[in-house]
C-alpha cells in the first residue's frame, strides 16, 4: 500500500487488502472510501469483506464504486457529500488511486485553484 497524501484531510492509494485496515487505523485514518466496484479483476478483495475488517479496526467504511473511465457528475457529487460528513482524515482507494484522486479533484472540497489541484496531483503522482 502506497499512501499518497493529497491534503491534511484526505489521502489515496491503490487497492488495499484486509491486513491494511489495521495499519490505516494505526496511522489515524477514521473513514475509508472504496471507489472500486467489486469484480473488476479476479481475486480482488470484495467490499463486504473489507467493510467487516474496517469495522473490526474501528474505521467507518463507505462504498462508492466508480467504473473506470465512466466517472459521472453524480459520482463526484456523492464523493463531495461523503467528504462533507466523513470523520477525518479520510482514506480513499481504487485500483491505482487515480479514480479516488480524480474524484477529490473534481469535487474540490477545499475550493482550491486548478493550479493548486494540478500541483497536488503531480506531487502525488497523478495527472489531475
Amino acid at each position: 500500500m502506497d499512501i499518497k497524501t493529497l491534503t491534511d484531510t484526505i489521502s489515496v492509494s491503490e487497492q488495499i487488502q484486509h491486513k491494511d485496515l489495521a495499519k490505516l487505523a494505526a496511522l489515524g485514518f477514521k473513514t475509508i472510501i472504496n471507489n472500486r466496484p467489486d469484480g473488476e479483476v479476479p481475486f480482488q478483495p470484495q467490499s463486504k469483506e473489507l467493510a467487516a475488517w474496517a469495522k473490526k479496526a474501528g474505521l467507518t467504511y463507505i462504498e462508492l464504486p466508480v467504473i473506470s473511465g465512466q466517472m459521472t457528475q453524480k459520482n463526484v457529487d456523492d464523493f463531495k457529500a461523503i467528504l462533507r460528513e466523513a470523520e477525518e482524515p479520510v482514506f480513499a482507494f481504487c485500483r491505482t488511486g487515480t479514480r479516488s484522486a480524480t474524484l477529490w479533484a473534481r469535487a474540490n472540497p477545499e475550493n482550491l485553484s486548478t493550479a493548486q489541484i494540478s500541483r497536488i496531483g503531480k506531487e502525488a503522482g497523478y495527472a489531475l
